[in-house]
């Protein structure tokens, strides 16, 4: 991102509602946990080697290898840090980072002791570069709803320690919607928000069956567009689509980005806002996709407001704090 700090895009007010912490963990970062844990092929080579893959299947893997590296609470802590700090170069005002809480429990780590690491680093991080950091815990859809009960229950543990939302990732066509309708239910009752991941993978029924486990987000959101009823549904309700736009080439959801449906979205009245999902992994950040879509898609300089808007409208934050948020965001636009 070698953007001058009076950039337009960078001097506006953001926030970032789909960013996944261990896909924000650069090749160098990555290397010092490498060396840290006396790892094999310990040169910047090798790490970024590991970011390399083909297709939407190519890019889990990739993920699994990278979040091997998170050995110890140290290790998230160093990671959210690392991640606030770039957040802050951005003015990226708030994030809702989204957890490998699934990960973590496949390999058998002990989370409560990887909260406090990721606590550590969020308060480190909120004193010294004043970003707010709201977290999501995500389970992984293809492990099935039990492990997904586990996540949540972790979720409903720390809920009063900046735990907004639960969420489900993963492969969707071996995980769909209907399997997690309980698991759903039962974060509602516990005051979580819910968000999932829907129609990146699949196609619009699965973004139709996150709507019916009353996700109040939907992750991506790619295949709407093959559903004029859903698009319709989704606009008339003003439901928040987390559009991802270098990810979904970089994962081959999307063949090319010509096709890219973001701006006939946009057009057609839904409630859209800009992520860069796994920026390292995907070499790209906040700033570039706000770039990305303005200069391939005619967004002006006002629909990026709108966009920008949208990302503190859509927040999980409490009431007050999104008015404080977005009270911000109209007096910063008002100057610029």
């Amino acid at each position: 991102m070698n953007r001058s700090p009076d950039d337009p895009i960078i001097r506006l007010p953001k926030a970032e509602l789909h960013l996944h912490l261990e896909g924000s963990i650069e090749p160098a970062t990555l290397l010092e946990l490498r060396q840290r844990h006396g790892m094999e092929g310990a040169s910047l080579a090798e790490v970024e080697r590991l970011y390399s893959y083909a297709d939407f299947k190519g890019f889990l893997s990739a993920f699994k290898d990278v979040t091997g590296h998170l050995r110890a609470p140290e290790d998230y802590e160093l990671i959210t840090y690392r991640m606030m700090e770039r957040l802050k170069a951005q003015n990226v005002l708030h994030a809702e980072v989204i957890v490998s809480v699934g990960v973590c429990l496949w390999r058998k780590q002990d989370f409560g002791a990887i909260f406090e690491g990721l606590e550590r680093g969020r308060e480190r991080g909120e004193k010294d570069f004043g970003v707010s950091v709201l977290w999501i815990f995500d389970a992984v859809r293809q492990f099935g709803a039990e492990k997904a009960q586990s996540v949540l229950d972790l979720a409903i543990r720390f809920r009063d320690r900046n735990v907004a939302a639960f969420g489900i990732g993963g492969d969707e066509r071996a995980g769909p919607p209907e399997w997690f309708a309980g698991v759903y239910a039962s974060a509602a009752e516990h005051g979580l928000h819910l968000t999932a991941h829907a129609g990146e993978s699949a196609g619009p029924e699965s973004i139709w069956g996150a709507l019916n486990l009353r996700a109040e987000r939907i992750g991506h959101g790619l295949t709407a567009e093959q559903d004029a009823e859903l698009i319709e549904e989704l606009a008339e309700r003003q439901v928040p689509i987390e559009i991802c736009v270098t990810s979904n080439l970089r994962t081959g959801c999307c063949a090319e980005l010509a096709r890219h449906p973001v701006r006939r979205c946009f057009d057609q009245g839904l409630m859209l806002t800009l992520n860069s999902d796994d920026p390292a992994m995907f070499r790209t950040s906040l700033v570039e996709e706000y770039a990305l879509v303005q200069e391939t898609f005619g967004f002006t300089d006002e629909h990026l407001r709108e966009l920008a808007r949208n990302s503190f409208e859509a927040s999980f934050l409490p009431a007050e704090k999104k008015i404080e948020f977005l009270n911000l965001f109209d007096a910063a636009t008002l100057r610029a």
